[in-house]
């Protein structure tokens, strides 16, 4: 089985880096290491799609970033997908968002994006890592402003796989389509205040402007977060596959640092934050602290 997924991940990493060429069967079953029937029938069983269905949907969601934020024209997004004509994309964006390129450009809304997972990664969980060589992880303080935060609650979640069971991973596509404070989306531990009865500790939002009063996407909510001091915790960078114990190192890091070294103490009533893993980055997650009273 574990040789069917990596050659499913072989596919999906071809893909990624040959979105803007022709993709052919052929390609993908060179790069899989299996015949190109045997190849189409272990994506669709490992992601849910055929190949011509993963691959236009990625470039669709491909083209609406680059319409939102380029405001491109749209015959360049409809040629950078793949279609010969202005008219096969737009009635294929339609289908895929709801809405025409066109309006889209005008008015921005949030869109389902497509999120390619790969599908190495769903085999993974942080559970028995050996953690006797432990990497350095990097401490700093850096302050949040007041601001205001889209999320979407699940109900019991208090981690990454629970949420998505509960909620779906395509609620991270709909958040990537939406412009954010800090450039990216986040997950957060709520403190008590800021949960609903019966909604879970874990949810995954955007900050905005404390005086955002734009759309909030159908099933989400908006809380307010004060301004607030966090220690951010940023270990190295790791390979992709290696993101559970990436996570494990700075989160066991987390547990055992004494704020107080530094004047500080820890603040529960402000959001615990994650930030996406990226390999390149390292992990990085935030916690709030403030200044340590005097005793």
């Amino acid at each position: 089985m574990k040789e069917h997924i990596l050659a499913v991940q072989r596919m999906q990493d071809y893909i990624e880096e040959n979105l803007e060429q022709e993709i052919t069967l052929a390609d993908l079953a060179r790069v899989s290491l299996f015949s190109p029937w045997h190849s189409y029938r272990l994506f669709q069983a490992l992601t849910g799609y055929t190949p011509t269905e993963y691959i236009r949907r990625l470039r669709l969601s491909r083209s609406a970033m680059m319409l939102k934020k380029e405001r491109g024209r749209i015959l360049d997004a409809a040629f950078d997908c793949g279609f010969q004509s202005a008219d096969g994309y737009t009635r294929a964006f339609r289908r895929e968002f709801g809405c025409n390129p066109g309006a889209y450009v005008n008015n921005p809304v949030p869109l389902s994006l497509f999120v390619p997972y790969g599908v190495k990664f769903r085999e993974l969980r942080k559970d028995d890592f050996d953690m006797e060589n432990l990497q350095s992880v990097f401490v700093q303080v850096i302050r949040k402003p007041e601001r205001k935060v889209i999320i979407k609650r699940g109900v019991k979640a208090a981690d990454y796989f629970s949420y998505c069971e509960e909620v779906g991973c395509d609620v991270w596509g709909t958040l990537l389509s939406m412009d954010s404070l800090c450039g990216e989306p986040v997950c957060l531990w709520l403190p008590e205040q800021y949960k609903k009865p019966g909604t879970s500790t874990y949810v995954q939002g955007v900050e905005v402007e404390a005086e955002y009063s734009g759309a909030i996407p159908e099933g989400f909510d908006m809380i307010c977060l004060p301004e607030a001091e966090y220690l951010m915790f940023q270990g190295e960078p790791f390979e992709e596959e290696n993101y559970g114990e990436a996570i494990m190192a700075v989160q066991k890091a987390i547990e055992r640092y004494v704020p107080s070294v530094i004047g500080y103490e820890w603040d529960d009533e402000n959001p615990r934050i994650q930030l996406e893993p990226r390999g390149a980055r390292g992990y990085i997650e935030l916690r709030a602290v403030k200044k340590k009273t005097a005793s």
